[in-house]
């Protein structure tokens, strides 16, 4: 395996370069996913039937709460990635921990939200508007319950092995991956919270 000192450790093989063009493709199936979920919900948002609307049950406090923890945690994953690229491996493994709480605490606000939607009468069952609405919502979720796992896992990879092409490899990608359901979230809050809102 031939590595490249002159390029930062992520990209240092070419197995690692290939890696990060592969997920970069894996993104544009995520992108196609979600933007099937999203025309979905915008067919859908006005077909409430007897069920609540997204004014009645959309509260602005738990989703800016889930909004700033998200972007926080967007922030966070830079700074270790940074680290990483410094060779600061205590710093790295820090902000990655400090990412995954952040991540952690945005499903507990979202799992709040989806009790109190269906406290509400807003189930997933209750209209169209509520399933799109909820589906849409439950697979961003499920992507950062993967993303939290994911990086646990390469938090031990990283601190059993140290900072090595494959481990930067990996940690990189998963700040790839990490920043998309940031952007992801940003269509979410900006369409569906902010627009239903009005």
């Amino acid at each position: 395996m031939k590595i490249d000192n002159s390029l930062p450790l992520e990209y240092s093989t070419e197995e690692n370069r290939l890696k990060v063009l592969g997920f970069w493709i894996f993104l544009g199936a995520e992108i196609m996913l979600f933007a099937t979920l999203f025309a979905s919900y915008f067919t859908l948002a006005d077909r409430t039937a007897s069920g609540p609307t997204g004014a009645e049950i959309f509260h602005i406090a738990p989703v800016l709460l889930e909004t700033i923890l998200l972007l926080s945690s967007s922030f966070t994953i830079g700074l270790a990635i940074h680290a990483m690229r410094l060779g600061r491996q205590k710093a790295m493994l820090g902000f990655f921990g400090i990412t995954l709480l952040l991540g952690l605490a945005f499903l507990g606000v979202e799992i709040y939200e989806f009790a109190l939607y269906v406290h509400e009468g807003a189930g997933i069952q209750t209209s169209a508007f509520t399933s799109a609405l909820l589906t849409t919502l439950g697979t961003h979720g499920a992507h950062v319950t993967l993303g939290l796992f994911w990086g646990i896992f390469i938090m031990i990879q990283v601190k059993k092995r140290g900072l090595t092409p494959e481990t930067a490899n990996k940690s990189f990608i998963f700040s790839l991956y990490w920043h998309f359901l940031d952007v992801v979230w940003i269509f979410i809050f900006s369409f569906i919270y902010l627009k239903g809102m009005m």
